[in-house]
């Protein structure tokens, strides 16, 4: 699609998404197939795809299986057993296509705030193409879409190429050169295997040492393939015994007197592709396994332990002229320096210019800490639904069941919301409190709760990223929408009506003839 063309008033529409990546491709196939057809995607690039779209790092790729890393509705037609991230890419850009979103989707079009307008019962959105007034607002913007840059004193003066791997400049020659890496977790799991093979030397400063688990990624044969196509049957079949696996381990996740075998498990992973005990020590974990976030490599520790890597186990202090100085001391030259510090995972962009009808913003209602109403309702901000909020990832369960199983709760909110006449819905405050003081008891008696230096914690020190529970409880949360929970408010004097309903007729599911 191309750009939007500048508004002469605030376009209405129904539900806005905003976000094309992961989740916002699963928000408008579900909202269409729940019969609620007027709605648009406003995505800030050129194209969909998310954090699939920007991280082209060598290596990139899911750390959970295929078929549990797919939407309900569209099987992936994957080849390996964990999918990369051209696999991962192209599958956004078919089910889009094929479920009959891509022409709902406004690519450059920015949004760069919004507020609630009470009177007319809106969300008004300003964007970079003209304003629109939507009823319901879904943000599906994910946690993984801002790169976090580290604050090293003199890196503006390093003389060499500079890149954050979640940017990957695939210009810069690397072959035969110095290379710097700073940071020592996903990312670098990843793209290490593949960039030592090609750099003159290659040098690693970690702060925290990962716990990597072994990686079963192996091709999946013609045969395999075409069976888990054909088959349902052998489909569910197979997706039964990964998510059986997940839950396993989550289950040690959540009771952490169960993780000893896990953990040495994992401790022999290293023992056998590690023979340098210094070095493997460096590589030792210091905190429980699941404290953070999990890992799985068959690649990496062999990667590490060859001799033109070194690994500083420092974090870096500084850089003076090309060299990268360690908090210790220790010094490393370098021709290209590649910062693999993550990204802000607790902080939606957007938070701070979305304004509730009482003039806070959702930054600001997340002062005290992120909270939402089982992570998808915030209080104080009506017609407001967040996929991926606070409190509903965990270490093991994949990203696209947690969707599915928000969605079904937005549609029925949606469906609710036009059916009952009223121009608003807010989750109660003693209903979120609630749920959030019940969620913050359970997590103190899990592994996410043993390392508050780590992502899951934000200020003042609440862990707002994990689900202390099962993903069946988080389904059956979820299952059911309850008006009982919520605020509703009826139209005021100068509402808008609601949007025309275009008539058209839901695609059904695409189908790969391959």
């Amino acid at each position: 699609m191309g750009d939007v063309a500048a508004l002469d008033g605030p376009r209405e529409v129904e539900t806005v998404v905003i976000g094309a990546g992961l989740s916002g491709v699963a928000a408008a196939v579900t909202v269409l197939r729940a019969g609620l057809d007027d709605v648009v995607v406003l995505e800030s690039t050129d194209r969909l795809g998310g954090t699939w779209r920007d991280n082209t790092y060598p290596g990139c790729g899911c750390d959970v299986p295929s078929l549990l890393y797919e939407y309900s509705f569209a099987p992936g037609p994957w080849t390996r057993t964990f999918a990369t991230q051209p696999e991962i890419l192209a599958y956004l850009r078919t089910t889009a296509a094929g479920h009959g979103i891509d022409h709902l989707i406004r690519y450059k079009t920015e949004v760069r705030g919004g507020r609630w307008d009470a009177t007319k019962g809106r969300w008004l959105l300003e964007t970079s193409a003209g304003t629109y007034a939507a009823r319901a607002v879904i943000v599906a913007t994910g946690s993984w879409n801002r790169p976090r840059h580290p604050d090293l004193p003199g890196l503006t003066a390093f003389p060499g190429d500079v890149f954050h791997s979640a940017r990957w400049d695939h210009d810069v020659q690397l072959a035969g050169r110095r290379v710097a890496v700073v940071g020592n977790a996903a990312s670098t799991v990843q793209f290490l295997p593949d960039l030592q093979r090609h750099a003159a030397s290659v040098d690693i400063f970690q702060s925290t040492a990962p716990w990597v688990l072994p990686k079963p990624d192996v091709s999946l044969p013609e045969t395999v393939r075409r069976l888990l196509q054909r088959s349902p049957a052998a489909r569910r079949f197979a997706r039964a015994a990964q998510l059986a696996a997940q839950e396993t381990i989550g289950l040690a996740l959540r009771h952490p007197h169960l993780l000893p075998p896990l953990e040495a498990a994992a401790r022999l992973h290293l023992r056998r592709s590690v023979p340098d005990p210094d070095l493997r020590r460096s590589l030792a974990p210091g905190n429980r396994l699941g404290a953070r976030r999990l890992l799985t490599s068959d690649t990496y520790y062999k990667a590490v332990a060859r001799p033109h890597v070194r690994l500083h186990p420092t974090r870096a202090s500084h850089v003076e002229g090309e060299e990268i100085v360690g908090d210790d001391g220790r010094r490393a030259a370098a021709d290209v320096l590649i910062l693999a510090t993550g990204f802000h995972i607790g902080e939606l962009a957007i938070a701070p210019k979305l304004y509730g009808p009482r003039g806070q913003s959702l930054a600001d209602a997340w002062r005290a800490g992120r909270h939402a109403y089982l992570g998808t309702t915030v209080s104080g901000h009506p017609n407001l639904f967040l996929l991926l909020g606070p409190n509903l990832l965990s270490g093991t369960t994949a990203v696209p069941t947690i969707l599915e199983a928000q969605l079904r709760y937005v549609t029925a909110a949606l469906t609710h919301l036009r059916r009952s006449g009223q121009a608003a819905m807010d989750v109660r405050q003693e209903v979120q409190d609630a749920h959030n003081t019940a969620l913050q008891a359970a997590l103190t008696t899990t592994v996410y709760a043993t390392d508050p230096t780590g992502y899951y914690f934000t200020p003042p020190g609440l862990n707002t990223f994990c689900w202390p529970w099962s993903t069946r409880r988080l389904r059956r949360a979820l299952h059911a929408f309850d008006p009982s929970v919520y605020t509703w408010y009826p139209p005021g004097p100068a509402a808008l009506p609601l949007p025309t309903q275009r008539t058209r007729k839901v695609p059904a599911p695409y189908v790969d003839p391959s």
